[in-house]
């Protein structure tokens, strides 16, 4: 009896749940209908991933769309407002552009060789009511390009001049732009201050000289490879200059001797040798020669066996459309004798011995107090002998005759 109560309470309970559902249904008719389509309507499977592509590659951009049905999915530009595709069929004229459907659920945008001016957003939109839609941003990174204007070309300036160099380059992020010297010599900027790069797009520099004559690298960068320079040459004018480290040359007759003189100008100069208001040419006994380093000659003469009318003044001339000028170098005669090699002159010591007026008893007594025995006499003929053979100034001559003198009176007297 107590379970056939049960089972009819249950009954019930069932019969007025689904009395109230029917209800509700009929009382909010549209909240049901909005479920029954929430399932149905297609929906995004994931963000569309924005892209940063180096100009000339390929750009994909992926729609996931589930449940797509019969709706349809296109393809727009936003920046511009143009519809590139419905489906897979493309509507614009960029033959640079392809759409293709994956997996039956991607929806796959494709732009090759990518160009600057295809940077911006794009939206992948479900004709759905309201319409669905989402985007993703394509950023078109450019390597630098140096433009040809306004970047300086090569320059040609007088020496003491103000010069300004300019590079322009563009590419996408902004390039930076640096300076250097090919040779990696020190740039000369305002304030007398020199550094190795200068960071900038206009190198100026004050009152140039032939130091600072050379190539200038302008180089852009922007870490998209690759990185450009242009190379930028910097001519500088001056008249010509002339530097003799010997003025003054002296020489035997029969020797071979050069004469040598450093020239700088620019443009490049003529130089020659003169003598006597007369070009010297190259022939058995004179050789000119020229070592050229950048606007630097090195000129040498060389006269191979100086004659006695090779003596004289020479002149170094040097000029160039801007300037001469000219040195001298003077060839003056050494005599044959002190070219010799000679021997330094010998000194000899000798002991003076002096004489005086004395009583014959007191004889021994000198004899003993001046100890003149044979050996020193035999030391003093070795030393005369000695003597002889090396070469005695007037006043050592004199001297030794002088001694030899005093030594015969002393024995004289004491025989």
């Amino acid at each position: 009896m107590i379970f056939a109560f049960i089972l009819i309470i249950s009954n019930c309970c069932v019969v007025i749940n689904s009395s109230i559902q029917s209800n509700e249904a009929a009382e909010h008719p549209n909240e049901t209908n909005s479920y029954i389509q929430d399932r149905d309507i297609p929906k995004f499977g994931e963000p569309i991933q924005n892209q940063t592509i180096a100009v000339g590659r390929e750009s994909v951009f992926s729609c996931v769309v589930d449940n797509l049905q019969t709706y349809k999915i296109a393809w727009l530009k936003v920046d511009t407002q143009t519809i590139l595709s419905i489906q897979t069929h493309i509507i614009t004229k960029n033959h640079r552009m392809t759409v293709s459907h994956v997996e039956n659920r991607a929806w796959v945008l494709r732009i090759r060789d990518v160009k600057e001016s295809d940077k911006g957003w794009y939206m992948c939109q479900i004709n759905t009511d309201p319409m669905k839609n989402q985007v993703g941003y394509l950023n078109v990174v450019v390597p630098p390009d140096i433009l040809d204007y306004p970047t300086s070309t090569d320059m040609v300036v007088r020496e003491g001049s103000n010069v300004t160099l300019k590079c322009a380059a563009r590419g996408s992020p902004q390039p930076n732009i640096t300076w250097r010297r090919e040779g990696g010599e020190s740039i000369a900027i305002s304030g007398q201050r020199e550094v190795v790069t200068f960071n900038g797009s206009i190198l100026s520099i004050s009152r140039v000289n032939r130091l600072h004559m050379g190539a200038y690298l302008c180089i852009a960068s922007n870490g998209i490879p690759p990185t450009v320079s242009k190379r930028v040459m910097l001519i500088v004018h001056f008249p010509p200059m002339l530097m003799i480290q010997n003025q003054l040359v002296g020489s035997a007759i029969g020797q071979k001797i050069m004469l040598e003189c450093q020239s700088e100008a620019y443009p490049k100069s003529i130089n020659y040798w003169m003598k006597n208001e007369t070009i010297i040419t190259k022939g058995k006994r004179f050789e000119p020669v020229e070592m050229e380093n950048a606007y630097r000659v090195i000129m040498k003469l060389t006269i191979n066996s100086v004659g006695q009318n090779d003596f004289g003044s020479y002149k170094c001339v040097s000029k160039n459309s801007l300037g001469d000028t000219d040195g001298t170098i003077k060839l003056y005669h050494i005599p044959q004798a002190t070219l010799q090699t000679t021997l330094p002159p010998t000194t000899t010591t000798m002991r003076m011995v002096t004489t005086t007026a004395v009583h014959p008893n007191m004889i021994d007594h000198r004899l003993q107090s001046e100890s003149i025995s044979s050996t020193e006499v035999q030391k003093m003929k070795e030393n005369e002998n000695a003597s002889s053979t090396s070469r005695l100034s007037s006043q050592t001559l004199a001297t030794l005759i002088y001694s030899l003198l005093c030594y015969c009176c002393l024995h004289i007297y004491l025989h």
